[in-house]
């Protein structure tokens, strides 16, 4: 297969289950929403490290939101429900919290609940309050730039991760223009989001290491300065790939995301310096959903 004169691997991406939860930030303005989102998402590239993927899901006009101020929505997904416990109140708190002018509200109603305006309204010292809407508890924190309203709970819901794609060029300038209109792309998509810096991955991995201590190590076959040490999977003209990870609420979610991140790649062709698509897997053993990239692109 090929679109645009690129040649599509006949391949798939390896994804696998995780929990996952959307929370809605809002301030007095969109920048100070923003900023809050962004301390929020950091340090939450991989769950290899970091415990938890983060990132911005979209902008949210004041109509979108409980208390009627421009906000963000914004997912973080775990491997468990045990890690969005521990994950979500620390981030709401160190990261929304501190952030003036903001509030916190859950995106996700249904499921499991888990703790956030609930642990967080200790911060209060005895002087929070709490109100029922609509059968919905929110915590009023009085903080010293006026009140921080946080929702009781949010919901917890299945999701998957580790949906991707790999895009070979011929120069790192090539990978990297052609991934930042990708990334452009799938952030239309709803229900997805692209938790590595920018959406993308410079320092792909694999699963294991010859260092016992290493959960992932980097992904040789696709490293342009090993050709000639290892089984590369890179032709003569390939100098650099970058990856783009996706994280979704559901497979259809994904697959769309996949879908419109590749097209947007290929339309810059050759020419341009694109010469490949393919996908990262490890032969179907590390998840059980498997995203076929020429399936998702016919």
């Amino acid at each position: 297969m090929e679109i645009n004169g690129i040649f599509i691997d006949d391949t798939f991406a390896e994804a696998f289950p995780m929990k996952a939860t959307r929370i809605i930030i809002t301030a007095m303005n969109l920048k100070w929403a923003h900023k809050a989102a962004n301390a929020l998402r950091g340090f939450a590239s991989s769950v290899i490290a970091c415990g938890c993927e983060a990132d911005i899901e979209r902008e949210l006009l004041p109509s979108e939101t409980p208390d009627g101020r421009p906000g963000i929505s914004l997912m973080i997904f775990a491997m468990s429900t045990k890690d969005l416990e521990k994950q979500v109140p620390t981030r709401v708190g160190q990261s929304v919290m501190t952030t003036a002018t903001t509030s916190c509200y859950a995106g996700i109603l249904d499921g499991k609940q888990i703790a956030m305006g609930k642990s967080l309204r200790f911060f209060g010292d005895g002087y929070q309050i709490s109100k029922v809407i609509n059968g919905r508890r929110f915590w009023r924190i009085p903080v010293m730039h006026g009140e921080f309203i946080c929702e009781d709970t949010t919901g917890v819901t299945n999701a998957i991760g580790g949906g991707n794609f790999l895009v070979l060029a011929k120069t790192a300038r090539h990978a990297l223009t052609a991934c930042e209109k990708a990334v452009d792309e799938i952030n239309k998509i709803p229900g997805v989001i692209t938790a590595f810096p920018g959406g993308m991955v410079g320092s792909g991995s694999k699963v294991g290491s010859k260092y016992n201590f290493l959960p992932a190590s980097t992904n040789e076959v696709y490293c342009p300065t090993l050709k000639g040490q290892v089984n590369s999977e890179l032709s003569e003209e390939i100098g650099s790939v970058l990856e783009i990870v996706i994280d979704g609420l559901d497979e259809e979610s994904i697959n769309e995301a996949m879908r419109v991140g590749i097209k947007a790649v290929c339309s810059f062709g050759p020419k341009k310096g694109i010469c490949r698509i393919s996908a990262g897997n490890y032969g179907g053993e590390l998840g059980p959903y498997h995203f076929h990239l020429r399936k998702i692109l016919k």
